[in-house]
């Protein structure tokens, strides 16, 4: 019997094969970024089960040269965000597609294509920068290998406040579709911009956001994941926020056999705000289900404030993982963190991993992290029935109450209700 392989071999094989198999992207003003991306990708390797921050999720899916493929499943529902006055991007099965696309021209924001984009454009010189900076001091390999092969995505400079909504909807109509897009918003100061991501995107999607926000500037980012049962998804969001910025992300997240959502924020400025929050609702039971928020926030100034909210309703053998870290850098008195995750396990065979986690270098700081896993309450249940309400109704009523705080740190109103009635109809299927 032949022995195992050196954990550094078998690690060096598995992203020389991933590597091999990548279509990259040659020319351009990204050139020089892809490379470095690629020497990044290289140096640190693909990440195995071994690895601390992979403990909970096993990467193979991700990691193989190829992707398994993913039955297309009918889209029997209306677009979660369609009664909104949005400009719509589509890309299917990761190109561009122009006539299900709005015209991009919108008043005090400049929309272009990554793979149009000439070699005089402001974002020469960005691509991939702040990839490159979230890899310390936790590698991300899947990161750096989105910078070196992304093959599409969308620039996004917003010089004033953008009149609306800006959405991105991925559709997925290949079963075999294996897609790697990446996007960079700049967010000028003082200015303002709401981004929607909707839709599977495709049987294995990574996608990579770079958000750099001026002083004072704001972003709201709304994401909804659904619909493919055997969609294999790994996202990676990394954001720098000036002083006096306000930097809010939230993710609904409904089946998926695997997906994985990295958030790396820098907050650089003083008086700054950043919030990232996460609703999760997985049924196992007639396809698996295996769902990882991995953050990592960064305190690097003054008086600044972050929240991490995430709630998870698992059912049927689902899996929900969380692994959060405040970090507060010496000199960064006065801040505020925060941090909370909890899920809600509607039978014995659903698990919930949580690893939170706190390294403070100040001393005036208001820091706090928590995480607990249970049950519906049967008190509640109890006062629900004994009041007429069936009792799927009223379950799905508690389940509704249990995510409320996560839905809660949506601004807009009727883009929080949009996200409540995709959750009430997941909910019905299932009752």
């Amino acid at each position: 019997m032949a022995a195992p392989k050196p954990r550094g071999d078998l690690r060096a094989e598995i992203t020389a094969a991933r590597i091999a198999a990548l279509d990259l992207p040659q020319g351009g003003f990204t050139a020089a970024a892809r490379k470095e991306a690629l020497a990044r990708l290289q140096a640190m390797g693909l990440p195995t089960r071994r690895d601390e921050y992979w403990k909970y999720t096993d990467p193979t899916a991700l990691t193989a040269p190829e992707a398994a493929p993913a039955a297309v499943l009918a889209d029997d529902e209306p677009p979660v965000f369609g009664a909104l006055d949005a400009l719509k991007i589509v890309f299917v099965d990761g190109l561009f597609d122009a006539a299900a696309s709005d015209d991009l021209s919108l008043a005090g924001i400049e929309i272009s294509r990554l793979a149009e984009a000439g070699d005089i454009h402001w974002a020469k010189g960005l691509y991939g920068t702040l990839e490159a900076k979230g890899q310390v001091p936790v590698a991300r390999p899947l990161a750096a290998l989105n910078s070196a092969a992304a093959s599409d995505g969308v620039l996004i400079r917003v010089t004033g406040r953008a009149p609306r909504p800006v959405e991105l909807i991925y559709r997925h109509e290949s079963e075999a579709s294996d897609v790697i897009l990446h996007h960079f918003v700049k967010i000028d100061p003082q200015a303002e911009l709401t981004l929607l991501e909707s839709g599977p995107g495709a049987a294995r999607f990574n996608a990579v956001m770079e958000v750099d926000l001026g002083a004072g500037a704001r972003f709201h980012h709304i994401r909804v994941q659904g619909r493919d049962h055997h969609r294999r998804a790994v996202t990676h969001l990394f954001a720098r926020i000036a002083a006096g910025a306000l930097f809010k992300s939230f993710t609904l997240t409904m089946n998926g056999a695997l997906t994985r959502n990295e958030a790396v924020l820098d907050i650089a400025g003083d008086n700054a705000v950043a919030h990232v929050a996460g609703a999760v609702v997985g049924d196992a039971k007639t396809a698996p289900f295996h769902q990882d928020d991995t953050v990592f926030v960064t305190h690097d100034a003054v008086g600044c404030e972050s929240r991490q909210v995430f709630k998870k309703v698992l059912k049927n053998g689902a899996t929900g993982v969380f692994q959060g870290k405040i970090l507060v850098r010496p000199g960064a008195q006065k801040t505020d963190g925060y941090q909370i995750s909890q899920s809600l396990l509607l039978d014995g065979d659903s698990q919930f991993l949580a690893k939170p986690e706190l390294e403070i270098y100040a001393d005036d700081v208001k820091c706090s992290h928590g995480s607990t896993s249970g049950a519906i309450d049967e008190t509640a249940l109890f006062y629900l029935r004994s009041r007429g309400v069936p009792l799927a109704e009223a379950q799905s009523l508690l389940v509704l109450s249990f995510l409320a705080d996560a839905i809660a740190e949506i601004e807009e109103a009727a883009i929080a209700d949009a996200i409540t009635q995709r959750l009430e109809g997941w909910l019905a299927r299932r009752r």
